[in-house]
C-alpha cells in the first residue's frame, strides 16, 4: 500500500531567495520527496515550504532543511511581523494516504530527537505529538517568542522544552515539531492600516477567545503595503470551512467601518475546501464533486465506476451494497447497515436543505439553509468512510481469532490481539452512532425552517438517522461483551448511556 504524508516546515526567512533556495535545494535532494509548493513573505520575514512523499523520505528531508537553516538563519538579527521561536520554527507532519495521524506523531517524536542529537536544537512538540495538555496550541508553546523564551527558560522550569537543554539555540533557538490534520493557512486584507481592528477581528473570530471552532487568528501589519491583515490557521476546514470564516470576518470588519479588500491562502489548499466555497456564495442546487470535470476524469482514469445517470435506475446504485450485504458472510454486517442507514439520512437531508433555499418562501433562511447544508454535507461523508470502517474493523476480529495459540507467548499475543481489534469494533459504531444522533439533532432544528413541501422527507431523513444511531449502539454494546478491559468497557457503556439518553429525549420524527 502506498504510504504518503505531507510537511509544511515554516523558515524564519522570508526576504532573502538564495537563503530560501539553499533551504529547499537541501530537501529537494532526497529522492521520492516532492516540493509541492513555495511562499516568501517579506512582511511575515517567513517562508512556507510543502513537501510531500514517503514517511522516512520526507523525515530525511526535514531533517537536512533544519540544518540548512540552522547555518543560514540568524535569529538574532531577524525581525518580522509573524510569531517566531526558531529559524525553523515549526514542523508539522500530515498523514495524506495509508499513514495514520499515529503514525506522524511516532515520526514527530523520532524527528524530534534527531534535531536535538544533529544539531543541539532543543524542541517542543505540539498538536497532536504533544506530550503536554498545555503545548497542543501552538501559540502556547511559541508565547514570547525567540526573545522572551529565552528569557524566560533562564528562570521557568515550566517552560523547559520536551527535547534538548532548558536553553534556546543562541541563533537557531527552538523548533516546535507536531502531528497534525490538514491545515490551512488564509489571510483576509483589510481597507486599513490600523492593525488594532485586524486585532479584535481576530479575536472575535478565534476559537480560544470563543470564537469559531477550528479557527486561530491574529492581527498583522503589512508595512510594505500599508494594510492591516487577519492572519488565520484553519485547522480543520470541514468543520469549520473557509467560506464561514470570510463571512465572519466580513461581519466583524462592518463594526469598524472597514471591509476585507483581498484574501490569500498560504501554501496548498485541498480542492474540496474550494469545492464547499464555491457551493456556498453560488448557492448551487444538487452540487455534488461529481460534476467536477477533473473529478470524473480522475474516477475514470483510475477505474473507478463512474455515476450513473438519473434514469430512473436508482437500484442498480444500491445493488452492489445490498448484495454484499445479502451475501453469507460476517461483514458487511449490521455495523455498517447503521452507518449507511446514517449517511442515507444525512443524503436526504442535504437533499432537503438544497431544494428548500431555492423556494422564494424560505429566502429569509438562505444563510442558515446554507450552513446547515454544509454540516450535514460532512457529516454524509463521515457516516460514508465508516460503512467500510465498520466492515474492516470487524475483519480484524476474525483475522485476531485466527491467530496460532500454540505456546504460552502465541496464547497471549492471539489474546492482545483480539481485545485491541474488539476495541476498534467498539469504538467505529460508537463514532457512528455519535455522527447520526447529532445528525438527527440537525435535522430537528430544521423543521422550522425548510420549504413545506419538504417536511415528509425531512422527517424520512429523522427516522433513519435515528434507526442508524440505534443498530450502531446495539453493535457497540455487542463487542463490549468481548472485552476484558472493566475500566475501558465502564468508560464506553457510560458513554452508550448518554447518547441514549439525548436519543430518547429527543422527540421522534413521524411521517404524517
Amino acid at each position: 500500500m502506498r504510504r504518503l504524508i505531507e510537511c509544511v516546515p515554516n523558515f524564519s526567512e522570508g526576504r532573502d531567495p538564495a537563503k530560501v533556495d539553499a533551504i529547499v535545494a537541501a530537501m529537494s535532494s532526497v529522492p521520492g520527496v516532492y516540493v509541492l509548493d513555495r511562499e516568501m513573505d517579506a512582511d511575515h520575514n517567513r517562508s512556507v515550504i510543502t513537501l510531500a512523499g514517503d514517511p522516512d523520505a520526507v523525515a530525511k528531508a526535514a531533517l537536512l532543511g533544519t540544518g540548512k537553516a540552522l547555518e543560514l538563519i540568524d535569529l538574532t538579527k531577524h525581525t518580522g511581523a509573524h510569531p517566531r521561536v526558531g529559524a525553523t520554527d515549526v514542523l508539522p507532519f500530515i498523514p495524506i494516504d495509508g499513514v495514520t495521524i499515529e503514525d506522524c506523531v511516532a515520526l514527530a517524536r523520532r524527528v524530534g530527537n534527531e534535531i536535538w542529537k544533529r544539531y543541539r536544537i532543543p524542541v517542543y512538540f505540539y498538536e497532536a505529538a504533544a506530550m503536554r495538555p498545555d503545548r497542543v496550541n501552538l501559540e502556547n508553546v511559541r508565547r514570547g517568542q525567540f526573545e522572551g523564551l529565552r528569557e524566560e527558560l533562564k528562570k521557568n522550569h515550566n517552560r523547559q522544552p520536551d527535547v534538548g537543554e532548558p536553553k534556546v539555540h543562541p541563533t537557531a533557538g527552538v523548533t516546535v515539531v507536531g502531528a497534525r490534520k490538514f491545515l490551512i493557512a488564509y489571510n483576509v486584507n483589510l481597507n486599513t492600516s490600523d492593525v488594532s481592528i485586524a486585532n479584535k477581528i481576530a479575536k472575535a473570530i478565534r476559537f480560544s477567545s470563543g470564537g469559531l471552532r477550528y479557527v486561530k487568528a491574529m492581527g498583522v501589519e503589512l508595512k510594505a503595503r500599508h494594510l492591516a491583515q487577519v492572519s488565520i490557521n484553519l485547522t480543520d476546514f470541514e468543520q469549520t470551512p473557509m467560506h464561514r470564516v470570510y463571512e465572519m470576518v466580513k461581519r466583524e470588519a462592518e463594526r469598524y467601518g472597514v471591509v476585507p479588500v483581498g484574501s490569500e491562502i498560504v501554501g496548498l489548499i485541498p480542492k474540496k475546501a474550494i469545492e464547499m466555497a464555491a457551493d456556498f456564495f453560488l448557492q448551487l442546487e444538487n452540487f455534488s464533486p461529481a460534476q467536477v470535470f477533473e473529478n470524473k476524469l480522475a474516477d475514470a482514469l483510475s477505474g473507478a465506476p463512474l455515476e450513473v445517470a438519473k434514469d430512473g435506475k436508482l437500484a442498480v446504485l444500491a445493488r452492489p451494497f445490498l448484495d454484499a450485504v445479502a451475501a453469507p458472510t460476517a461483514t458487511p454486517g449490521g455495523g455498517s447497515v447503521s452507518a449507511f442507514a446514517g449517511a442515507l439520512a444525512a443524503a436526504l437531508g442535504q437533499m432537503v436543505a438544497g431544494l428548500s433555499r431555492k423556494k422564494k418562501s424560505q429566502a429569509a433562511y438562505v444563510d442558515q439553509l446554507s450552513v446547515a447544508l454544509d454540516e450535514i454535507r460532512h457529516t454524509a461523508d463521515e457516516l460514508a468512510e465508516a460503512i467500510d470502517r465498520d466492515a474492516a474493523s470487524y475483519d480484524a476480529v476474525l483475522a485476531a481469532f485466527k491467530l496460532p495459540e500454540g505456546d504460552a507467548q502465541e496464547t497471549r499475543q492471539r489474546e492482545e490481539a483480539i481485545q485491541a481489534a474488539m476495541k476498534g469494533a467498539a469504538e467505529v459504531p460508537l463514532q457512528v452512532a455519535e455522527r447520526a444522533i447529532a445528525l438527527f439533532e440537525r435535522l430537528g432544528q430544521l423543521e422550522t425552517i425548510v420549504a413545506a413541501s419538504m417536511r415528509s422527507d425531512l422527517q424520512v431523513a429523522r427516522l433513519m438517522a435515528g434507526a442508524g444511531a440505534r443498530g450502531a449502539l446495539a453493535n457497540v454494546e455487542t463487542n463490549l461483551e468481548g472485552l476484558s478491559d472493566a475500566a475501558y468497557v465502564a468508560s464506553l457503556r457510560r458513554k452508550v448511556a448518554a447518547l441514549q439518553e439525548r436519543l430518547g429525549n429527543a422527540p421522534r420524527a413521524t411521517c404524517a
